[in-house]
């Protein structure tokens, strides 16, 4: 009866154990795919920071020491202008005021800009409507500064669209375009033609012939010069995993130095997230560029008159202050004494006090 009523009962829950009272368990271990997994990825980080890492320790490094005592001004140069000032919204009163503002610097060259270029390389004069009005002002409020037109578009280099150099009926355009305004009054051409491609041979020719008409009218030929390769072949590189090169060979760089008057190194957007990297790799360019620019051709490098915060350019490390230190560190270390050299300021429309302070203070005489 008793085995019966116990049948009969609902069944019992077990007691409940202590953990004295259970067996030990194995700890997991982690799995041997898992682990590998694990240490393959942070070898591959180190792999891609560590070039990174000691490059910036490099520039650091770089940007350490003093300038050598007169490595200022030479009283060449140069200022890009925007489009404001040959369209009709500029008048006498900002002229006087920009001149007023160039007295006490070594700017000699003014780059307005007269453009762009058609992308078949014409140049309607609808572009540049007051641009004698303009150069008359700067000559009688300035004296003995230049005026030239600055010309620019974008190359069908990494899209479909834009100009092609590789086309002879558009670089013959461009060279009717150099005429046409010289003829106004300009006393140079400034081309700044983006993105372009180190080795370009199209673009060589198309300097070869433009140095031979401004030549001939006494007149400047001027480039804007993408920044030299910071190590040997970089744009190839740089070209293969992003299809946008950037950087020029420092030999393709001393091919266009050798087919104009005044090269300017666009030393901004430079991907530096400190003051002092920015300005040890200002220096860096600056070296490169003195090593393969003939000594006949004013070598200007650029100043960021401007601030913005964007992949490749960070305004607190792009300042006018560390690109004037690693100009003075390179020109120190390079060619302390080279005559035909000078700055470049970017742009007009944004410079602030701040930013002239800074180049007087830091290159000014």
């Amino acid at each position: 009866m008793e085995i019966e009523a116990r049948q009969g009962e609902p069944p019992q829950a077990p007691e409940p154990t202590t953990p004295e009272s259970q067996p030990p368990q194995p700890e997991p271990q982690p799995q041997p795919r898992r682990r590998r997994w694990r240490r393959l990825v942070l070898a591959a980080v180190l792999l891609l920071l560590s070039p990174v890492l000691v490059s910036q320790a490099a520039l650091g490094v770089n940007n350490l020491g003093d300038p050598a005592d007169g490595t200022r001004t030479r009283g060449k140069d140069a200022f890009w202008l925007g489009h404001a000032w040959v369209d009709g919204r500029k008048d006498d009163a900002d002229v006087e005021a920009l001149a007023e503002r160039l007295r006490a610097t070594g700017i000699r060259d003014l780059y307005v800009h007269a453009g762009p270029l058609e992308h078949d390389g014409t140049l309607p004069a609808s572009a540049y409507p007051r641009a004698a009005w303009f150069i008359a002002a700067v000559h009688r409020e300035a004296p003995g500064v230049r005026v030239q037109a600055w010309l620019g578009d974008r190359l069908a280099s990494e899209s479909p669209n834009g100009m092609r150099l590789e086309r002879a009926a558009t670089r013959a355009a461009v060279v009717r375009s150099t005429r046409q305004i010289l003829a106004v009054g300009f006393e140079g051409a400034h081309f700044d033609l983006e993105p372009l491609h180190s080795g370009d041979r199209n673009y060589l020719a198309l300097l070869d012939t433009l140095h031979e008409v401004t030549g001939s009218r006494g007149a400047q030929l001027s480039v804007a010069a993408h920044q030299i390769d910071p190590v040997p072949g970089f744009h190839s590189f740089w070209g293969s995993t992003t299809g946008h090169p950037k950087w020029w060979s420092q030999r393709f760089f001393g091919q266009v130095a050798r087919r104009v008057d005044q090269i300017a190194v666009m030393s901004y957007d430079t991907m530096q997230p400190l003051e002092s990297t920015y300005g040890g790799y200002v220096a860096q360019q600056t070296s490169l560029a003195l090593e393969v620019t003939p000594s006949s051709t004013d070598l200007l490098m650029g100043l960021p008159f401007y601030r913005e915060n964007r992949f490749g350019h960070w305004a607190h490390a792009e300042t006018v202050a560390a690109a004037v230190r690693g100009v003075r560190l390179g020109l120190s270390r390079t060619d302390a004494d080279r005559a035909n050299f000078g700055v470049a300021a970017y742009v007009d429309f944004t410079a602030t006090e701040t930013d002239w302070a800074s180049y007087d203070k830091g290159w000014g005489r």
